[in-house]
């Protein structure tokens, strides 16, 4: 009687299963989005994706529903990632002087100060965070910039402390004593100009590899495995089924 044929199948087989995956994890790339979401009695809506390579930051953005015009011209939209504060939106009760409308300081404790002034042109800094001539305007609109991310913001944003908070109110949806008031930013300028209209805070994608935590890279790391053991199974089931052929054959 012939002896059992043992077939040793090579690891490498197994291995391309594994590649991509791994090769993903690496690619140093991380991306952040968020639902923009409104305040301030606003009916809009929004989302934003924030890609990152290295410092360089891809941001693309789309809106609807804003405020349209400003004396008689497109209503800019200031809008800006938050850095440091809690990383939420304020709630109404941030309202601390009850005139209906929580204004950016009073909602600065949950998004924090700016980091990066999301302007058309130009400077991106917080220095730049009421330059109405540089921002989107009008209701409805698409962001599309690339520009390079200061440290201060990159830190936030992986530290899930990066907020979106677009202003810009409707002055006709305010209460009486709130369409009276001045804008804290700017005095010049009414309360509803730089009074936030919508917020989200930018969460990190799956696999992206924006963080060092167990949420971005793991479930990379565990399809890799994933592949390798599918193929080592694989490999096994073949060697049995050659061993029962063989030990069939007399």
């Amino acid at each position: 009687m012939r002896k059992p044929l043992r077939v040793l199948v090579p690891l490498a087989a197994a291995l391309p299963l594994a590649f991509p995956a791994v090769a993903n994890a690496q690619s140093g790339a991380s991306t952040y989005q968020a639902m923009l979401n409104p305040l301030n009695h606003s009916t809009g809506s929004g989302r934003i994706t924030v890609e990152l390579h290295g410092d360089q930051a891809t941001v693309t953005e789309h809106f609807s529903g804003l405020a349209s015009t400003f004396m008689k011209k497109p209503y800019p939209h200031v809008q800006h990632i938050h850095i440091n504060g809690n990383g939420k939106c304020p709630t109404t009760s941030a309202d601390t002087n009850n005139d209906g409308v929580v204004n950016t300081a009073e909602g600065q404790p949950a998004y924090g100060p700016i980091g990066t002034s999301l302007t058309t042109t130009g400077d991106t800094s917080a220095k730049s965070g009421t330059a109405l001539t540089r921002f989107p305007a009008g209701a409805d609109g698409t962001y599309h910039r690339t520009f390079t991310l200061d440290s201060a913001t990159m830190s936030s944003l992986t530290s899930g402390k990066g907020v979106v908070v677009v202003h810009g109110l409707d002055p006709t949806t305010l209460s009486k004593k709130a369409q009276g008031e001045k804008s804290e930013l700017v005095p010049t300028l009414p309360l509803a100009a730089t009074s936030p209209v919508l917020c989200g805070p930018l969460t990190a994608m799956p696999n992206s590899g924006a963080s060092t935590g167990g949420g971005s890279t793991s479930g990379v790391q565990n399809l890799a495995l994933f592949g390798l053991g599918g193929g080592l199974l694989a490999a096994a089931a073949g060697a049995v089924v050659v061993r029962r052929r063989a030990g069939s054959v007399g």
